[in-house]
């Protein structure tokens, strides 16, 4: 005891100390580990819980001392006799470790070795400015000191003591503890010969001295399958892409003048196996890729894929904002998803979630003992909605942390879009709360001025550095400018969801075709403000659940072709309208029941050709929509819409034209939601001659009563309705028309 003691004082380590390094407890194991040098030669010691023989051997594999635990604690400790090594201090040592089973490991000591992260680095994180952040913090397969291995690191300011744990060391707590890089709040270490898809988890102490749930690494590019929740140290090899055409054409895109329409997903209810599972990466891309260009949609939105621990969250609670989740298979397998798509001709959107966060003990919640992620008062920090946890956008780690994401998801997935959900509730310190239950902003308003800054720095950074990415925002109110440029004094998006639109034309079809002329303004109303924001029209998964029913369901009408023509005409419309296009999985086989995700979508009805009509008509209107330029080229420009009936509340028409550049034929748009067939009904136009009839939802391809005007019609110079010229139509029931200026289409 008395030697122990003298080595352990001659090595700098006191009973104090040993006493918290073999419990676990001791946050500089750096100081304490690894090799001394000594008056009579190098000294190692390892801390090695269980093991029941440690010898230390050169890089020729000959043993050059053997390590004791005199004291049966675990930590051993010996003199080393290697010249090699004595002389070359740089060229490391290893351990053979000899563990109960007759198991024998050997590796290079973790703490032979010097810092890992520069100093650049570390002061990008602290900014909040170090965007490439997975690279940085998180496991990184390297090669480091000429020797293979997994560099770890994770900011945890307020922490006391972090260990990297995992089945490399049996999840003891006591092992591998981190090196604390000061006041960057960073712990990093580097666990030789360690790779690709070893299991991990962090291992930490608050700075009350208590220890913490084990964590999950927040910057992780891999996860294990829920409901496990350890992270994965990722493939570092670069993923595989032949979407290189796509990619450079996608520098150059231009949004708002693009024809969209989007085929939002849950891919796990999309369909399932015989066994009731859904499908993986590999079989979406060959069979969803193939039905959603079949259906003529230029993109999939795909509900958050990160990482998340609860599946009745649909995504929206993620923890994992650097991994796509792992039902459905590996990053690889993500990855190839996507480029299959791209392949394809399709983009592809992922819902995004800087909202909130949920409280699960494995995840960011108290990170490192202390609200890091989060704001520590309830009043700024929790959203009782959701029962979720808020970011402070106002730190500088923190914005940096969920920009690094967003970048993540768009460099190294090459994801086209991402749509931020509840961004409402990010900019109103208010949202959801009573009075006395939320805190003001520095000038007393209810403005969270700091989630504004972070969602503008996040739009202007996207914008450089990825033309033609889109930013899209669920943002519910009148905040002004949310899809204007940050340089304007906007948010910086893209485009927004148009939920007024939304919820009022849904509103309107709900009515009794009788009653409807009480509520024409539900439909013209949204033309007041059409060109306020750059808009996409959203049907999403929000309007199919929790008791709302399906959009089927949704549609007013004495027996089901009613409904069915109803949705037929409204989908039409909502094709027309200026905006661009989002239909949830589901709107296009027009199912009766809402969406479960624990199902998949009721396919039988395809059987059905009434069902299948509906299917073939909103393939059709994906078609002309990006046949017809005056359909999508001036979305966001009024001169590109125009009324010519929007007041016939008596027999509920609406009529509007469509406009494109100067040379390109307009598009005469006319909805029909009532029952009744209307003859001769006159409409203005712009000019006289041939008005060819492109779409009509009632044909008898769609299952309608297939009434209508043939191929088309001759308008003549009457004047009606402000125009030159006119023409006259027959009216289908609960129905909408498109016909175009020009020759009939051979």
């Amino acid at each position: 005891m008395d030697e122990v003691m003298a080595i352990d004082a001659r090595m700098g380590l006191d009973a104090g100390q040993r006493q918290a390094l073999v419990e676990g407890r001791h946050g500089g194991a750096f100081e304490l580990l690894g090799r001394f040098p000594m008056r009579d030669g190098a000294w190692v010691r390892a801390l090695l819980p269980g093991a029941q023989r440690v010898e230390v051997v050169d890089q020729a594999g000959e043993c050059v001392g053997e390590l004791t635990d005199p004291l049966g604690d675990g930590l051993f400790c010996g003199r080393i006799e290697s010249q090699v090594l004595d002389q070359q201090p740089d060229r490391h040592y290893r351990l053979r470790v000899a563990w109960p089973g007759d198991i024998v490991h050997e590796s290079e000591d973790p703490y032979d070795f010097g810092p890992l992260l520069g100093e650049l680095d570390l002061h990008l994180i602290n900014e909040g400015r170090h965007h490439r952040l997975a690279d940085a913090l998180g496991a990184k397969p390297i090669h480091f000191d000429g020797v293979q291995g997994t560099r770890f690191a994770v900011w945890a300011p307020n922490a006391k003591r972090v260990a990297v744990i995992g089945d490399f060391n049996s999840w003891d707590r006591r092992r591998h503890t981190m090196r604390s890089r000061g006041n960057s709040g960073v712990w990093e270490l580097f666990v030789p010969r360690l790779g690709a898809g070893e299991r991990y988890k962090y291992a930490i102490i608050g700075a009350d001295g208590e220890a913490l749930f084990d964590k999950a690494d927040p910057v992780a590019r891999q996860t294990e399958c829920p409901p496990a929740t350890a992270s994965v140290v990722a493939d570092p090899r670069p993923l595989v892409w032949h979407d290189q055409d796509w990619m450079q054409r996608r520098r150059s895109f231009r949004p708002h003048a693009s024809p969209i329409s989007i085929y939002e997903l849950h891919v796990g209810s999309w369909r399932r196996d015989a066994d009731g599972q859904s499908y993986g990466w590999d079989r979406l891309a060959r069979e969803l890729i193939p039905y959603v260009a079949d259906l003529g949609f230029t993109h999939i939105e795909l509900l958050p894929v990160g990482e998340h621990p609860f599946a009745g969250s649909w995504g929206y609670q993620p923890l994992g904002l650097f991994a796509p989740t792992a039902r459905f298979g590996p990053p690889a397998a993500f990855a190839a998803f996507v480029d299959a798509c791209h392949r394809a001709g399709m983009g592809v959107i992922v819902d995004w979630v800087p909202a909130h966060f949920p409280s699960d003990a494995h995840g960011l919640a108290r990170f490192d003992g202390t609200a890091l992620y989060e704001h520590a008062d309830p009043r700024e920090g929790f959203h009782r909605d959701w029962n979720t946890l808020i970011y402070n956008f106002g730190r500088n780690e923190v914005a940096g942390f969920l920009i690094s994401s967003a970048l993540e998801w768009i460099e190294h997935f090459h994801i086209d879009g991402l749509r931020v959900d509840a961004v409402a509730s990010m900019l109103y310190r208010d949202y959801s709360r009573l009075e006395g239950e939320w805190l003001p902003n520095v000038y007393g308003g209810r403005e969270n001025l700091e989630a504004v800054n972070f969602l503008r720095h996040l739009n202007q950074v996207i914008g450089e550095e990825y033309p033609g990415v889109m930013m899209i925002a669920e943002e519910s109110t009148a905040w002004p400018g949310v899809s204007a440029p940050v340089a304007t004094g906007g948010l910086g998006f893209t485009f927004k969801w148009n939920m007024g639109w939304m919820h009022d034309s849904l509103t309107y079809m709900s009515h009794d075709p009788v009653h409807r002329r009480y509520h024409h303004n539900e439909l013209t109303f949204s033309s007041v403000y059409a060109f306020s924001e750059h808009y996409v029209l959203p049907l999403s998964h929000d309007e199919v659940v929790h008791g709302k029913g399906s959009l089927l369901a949704k549609m007013a009408g004495l027996d089901d072709w009613q409904r069915r023509a109803t949705l037929r005409a409204y989908y039409a419309f909502m094709w027309a309208h200026p905006g661009k296009k989002l239909m949830f999985m589901g709107g296009e086989l027009g199912q009766w029941r809402e969406w479960d995700h624990d199902r998949e979508l009721d396919w039988y009805l395809l059987d059905d050709p009434a069902h299948d009509g509906i299917q073939r008509a909103l393939a059709d209107l994906n078609r002309l929509y990006l046949e017809e330029p005056a359909l999508h080229l001036r979305d966001s420009d009024p001169r590109g819409f125009a009324w010519v009936v929007g007041d016939d509340s008596e027999n509920s028409v609406f009529a509007f034209l469509r406009f494109a550049d100067a040379g390109s034929a307009p598009v005469l748009v006319v909805s029909n939601f009532t029952p009744i067939v209307r003859r001769g009904y006159r409409l203005g136009v712009p000019s006289s001659g041939r008005w060819v009839e492109r779409f009509n939802s009632d044909s008898r391809f769609y299952g309608g009563s297939n009434a209508g005007n043939d191929s088309g019609v001759y308008a003549d110079d009457t004047p009606s309705h402000g125009f030159s010229a006119s023409l006259e139509l027959t009216l289908p029931p609960l129905a909408t028309l498109y016909l175009r200026q020009g020759d009939w289409v051979v």
